[in-house]
Parts: structure tokens; C-alpha cells; sequence
């Protein structure tokens, strides 16, 4: 499993791929704190916080993260490499959670050279160190979690196909509903009272805006966990039934 894990993340590198999503991420993220007029710049808004960054950044990961994991698994099965990957001495389950940490990681490293970012906002208040840093490094680890749970979501949607456009196209889709979806039908107001609010708490945005705040709920986290369980199982399931299918 740690083989196969090395390999998937050198692979990231040894292409554009890691290098480009990383490059993408840090440059749009930065010219929308730093350089572009706007609610999200630093130094027009004129407060010392980062909360400009934790708003555009799931944005930037629901195209960012489809691209990491769209070849992940289709381009296996289109290669015909899957089948040799399946003789190896580890079950589907390792292979999937395998190439599922390799995507974790490329998104932690995305999100480390960000810290600049909090030390220069971190130096630049008025008394220096005027920043909420509980806030911030709570959103830092919902943006992890959130990140990983679009991992585990590209992962199934690479493994439902073997065209990488379609993969990235489908888990950008579903991304964008676990995110935005829920929250959209909470605003509709279409089931009332506490049916809303139910709907409102199945959404990665509700989590992540509570985890944001600085305190780290048990239950946001166990709802990430379930999230990324949930879609590596669909992915075995889906791995498993090109067996049942032969």
C-alpha cells in the first residue's frame, strides 16, 4: 500500500499535474487576497483576517481537486493497468485508500505555502498579532477535511469511467452539490421548520463554516470522516462489480 502511495504522489510530480494544481491554487488565491480590488483583498478590506481566503479557496478546490483525481483510477482502467493492480498482495480497499492519501497529501502541501499568508496578516495588524488564530487554523482544518471528503468524491467518480473529462466533469458536479446543493435547498425553504435545517446540516458548507468559527465539533469531523468513508466504499463497490460483471 505505502508503494503504491509513493507512486501515485510521484507521479503527481513527475507531470504537470501536482505542480500545476498547486501553482493554480496559490496564484488565484493570491491575487484575489492581495492584488484584485475587491471584499476579498486584505488590504482594502482593512480588518487583519483570513477570512476572504477560507471563502474563495472551496471554490477553487471544487475545479482543483477533480483535476487531481480524475485520472486517478480512469486512467488505470483505460491503460489497462487496473487488472495488474488488482493481482498485486493487497486487497481493493488498500489501493483505493492508497491513491486516496496521495490525494490528501497533494492538497495539505497545496494548502502550506498559504501560512505565508497568515504571518504576513499576522505581522501587518495593528498591535502585530492581532488576528483571530484560533479561527484561523480551525478553518484551516475544515479546508483539510473539506479537501479530502472532494478527494474521496473525484476517487468515485474516476472509478465510474474511464474517459478522464468524464470523471472530472461528474465529480465537479457532485462536489458542487455537496457543497452549494444542500445549502441552495435550505434557502428555498421547500420542506419548512426543522426539515430545512436537517437538509441545511447534510451540506460540506454548514461543517465547514462551523468548524470555521475556531471550534472543532466532534460532529463535523465524525460528518467528514462518514463523507470520505462512505465514497471509498462506493468506490470498492463500483471496483468490485467489473469482477461480478466477468
Amino acid at each position: 500500500m505505502f508503494t503504491l502511495y509513493k507512486k501515485e504522489l510521484s507521479s503527481f510530480f513527475t507531470s504537470l499535474i501536482g505542480y500545476l494544481t498547486i501553482v493554480v491554487f496559490l496564484v488565484l488565491s493570491g491575487l484575489m487576497m492581495w492584488v484584485f480590488r475587491s471584499d476579498f483583498n486584505i488590504l482594502d478590506y482593512g480588518y487583519a483576517d483570513m477570512n476572504g481566503f477560507f471563502l474563495i479557496a472551496p471554490f477553487l478546490y471544487l475545479f482543483l481537486i477533480p483535476a487531481i483525481t480524475m485520472r486517478m483510477i480512469a486512467e488505470e482502467k483505460k491503460n489497462g493497468t487496473m487488472e495488474l493492480l488488482l493481482t498485486k498482495p493487497m486487497s481493493e480497499t488498500m489501493m483505493i485508500c492508497a491513491k486516496f492519501l496521495a490525494g490528501v497529501t497533494l492538497v495539505l502541501i497545496s494548502l502550506l505555502p498559504t501560512l505565508v499568508t497568515y504571518f504576513s496578516v499576522y505581522a501587518l495588524g495593528d498591535p502585530v498579532g492581532n488576528i483571530d488564530s484560533g479561527s484561523v487554523m480551525g478553518s484551516y482544518v475544515g479546508l483539510l477535511l473539506l479537501g479530502a471528503s472532494f478527494v474521496a468524491i473525484g476517487l468515485f467518480s474516476s472509478a465510474l469511467t474511464n474517459n478522464q473529462i468524464v470523471a472530472f466533469i461528474l465529480a465537479a458536479v457532485l462536489c458542487a452539490f455537496g457543497y452549494l446543493g444542500f445549502e441552495s435547498l435550505y434557502h428555498m425553504e421547500i420542506f419548512g421548520g426543522r426539515a430545512d435545517l436537517f437538509v441545511k446540516s447534510l451540506g460540506m458548507r454548514h461543517h465547514f463554516e462551523s468548524i470555521s468559527r475556531g471550534v472543532i465539533d466532534s460532529r463535523d469531523v465524525i460528518y467528514y470522516l462518514s463523507v470520505m468513508v462512505v465514497f471509498v466504499l462506493f468506490t470498492r463497490i463500483v471496483l468490485q462489480s467489473r469482477k461480478w460483471q466477468k
